[in-house]
């Protein structure tokens, strides 16, 4: 049922935003105009459990990306907050060494019996950064063949430099290598995931020394795909990265890849693990991992004491509780009730398969964004934030996934009158949203 919700302080902040800050955010996933442009309310001012509220106090429901993947235990969780607040309390920064990290280092390497050591950032992408550069020092070979996205860094935008639409099929289209130094051409060289002979084409012509990879994302692995490509990794001497920064502790404790007992040279999180805290992990093979003592790998702040507290509380109450096991219930049955409403409306959708962060997509060629769009703008208006992916919380509950149904239910219908009377652009109240990388202006 649609509230009366009434959006100003929130837009006019990012309009001005964007004046001052390029791009308006520091994050592309986190533009307004990804999801509701002139309309989206850009800005939080408290986050509870999956309750936001706005810079006009209207309260979402989140059923969408909970801090972009970031908030796994749900917003401002009171156990990870406590562990926060006490080394604060204490002081989070010091000329000594947080004793944290050695506790951390011990859970995580408990958790995965192939690592012998581990090093830490702040963020995802300069996590992959430190990973990358620790094998290229191991294997003294420049040349990376990656599958998936990795973030921001030259290393991974390299790809682009010999045709800029190697990345369009990794996650995010249309990433321009501006910026990026031309003598990087070649060095970073794509394949597509579940497509073996792709990364052996890779490998005959050209002396890789590492292979970096999601080893799940949206679709799971096929015919042994995870397999081959550590034997691959072993025949020629690369150094095998799995990139475990949205995937990690999302189905199970640890790295995804334990649960297709394929094991990486080095593994990196980042996202899930510390509930909003800035935190990520590089673990890895000792002998590969000792790389890092021959080359400069080194940050004032990836020292301080917060995000390795807010990792071990999170960590912690993720083996408490099981919470992989409940975000995937709630994944199935969010997964469940797409597939069935779009039945029920006759509505053409593809529905993805990687319950904790589910997804979906409109199949109606160039309308499908247009219908995106509506979908958001008509969920909006029913107190929810929307995208096309659900990334689920242990804060989401039942009762959560069941009213965003309804919704989802009557949206669908209203979709399905659009489409049949062909007034979908006509119901818009604004711009489409954007799709892939654009410039703000």
């Amino acid at each position: 049922m649609k509230n009366k919700i009434k959006i100003k302080k929130g837009i006019a902040l990012w309009n001005k935003a964007k004046k001052i800050i390029p791009g308006g955010t520091q994050l592309l996933s986190k533009r307004s105009e990804q999801f509701l442009p002139d309309q989206w309310p850009s800005y939080f001012q408290k986050a509870k459990g999956v309750e936001v509220w706005d810079l006009d106090g209207n309260k979402f429901i989140d059923m969408s990306y909970m801090g972009l993947g970031a908030c796994s235990l749900g917003y401002a969780d009171e156990d990870v907050n406590k562990a926060v607040g006490k080394v604060i309390r204490d002081g989070s920064m010091c000329t000594l060494n947080s004793p944290e990290e050695v506790e951390l280092g011990e859970i995580f390497l408990k958790i995965h019996p192939w690592a012998k050591a581990i090093r830490y950032a702040r963020t995802g992408g300069e996590a992959m950064a430190i990973a990358v550069r620790i094998a290229r020092a191991y294997k003294g070979k420049d040349k990376v063949a990656f599958c998936g996205y990795h973030g921001w860094s030259d290393w991974y935008l390299a790809a682009n430099l010999a045709d800029k639409k190697n990345l369009d099929g990794q996650l995010l289209p249309g990433l321009d290598p501006t910026g990026v130094p031309r003598c990087l051409q070649g060095t970073a060289i794509p394949f597509h995931y579940n497509k073996i002979g792709e990364l052996e084409k890779i490998v005959q012509k050209n002396d890789v020394g590492a292979i970096v990879m999601e080893p799940r994302r949206d679709q799971p692995p096929e015919n042994n795909f995870l397999h081959r490509v550590r034997k691959i990794a072993d025949k020629i001497g690369a150094v095998l990265i799995f990139d475990e920064v949205s995937a990690g502790f999302r189905m199970n404790i640890g790295g995804i890849h334990l649960i297709y007992k394929v094991f990486p040279d080095i593994a990196v999180f980042a996202k899930g693990i510390s509930n909003g805290y800035p935190m990520a992990a590089i673990i890895g093979k000792r002998e590969v991992m000792d790389a890092a003592q021959r080359t400069f790998i080194s940050s004032t702040y990836w020292t301080e004491r917060v995000g390795p507290a807010a990792a071990i509380a999170t960590i912690k109450k993720f083996q408490k509780y099981n919470v992989p096991k409940h975000l995937v219930a709630l994944g199935a049955m969010i997964k469940r009730g797409w597939a069935g409403l779009a039945k029920k409306h006759n509505l053409k959708i593809e529905v993805g398969s990687f319950e904790p962060m589910i997804g979906f997509k409109f199949h109606y060629g160039q309308d499908g964004q247009a219908l995106h769009t509506l979908f958001n703008q008509e969920m909006l208006s029913r107190g929810f934030l929307v995208s096309k992916n659900v990334y689920l919380s242990y804060s989401h509950k039942e009762k959560h996934v069941k009213d965003y149904l309804k919704n989802v239910d009557e949206v669908f219908g209203l979709l399905k009158e659009a489409i049949k009377n062909k007034t979908i652009y006509k119901l818009l109240k604004g711009p489409l949203a954007h799709q892939g990388f654009k410039r703000l202006t």
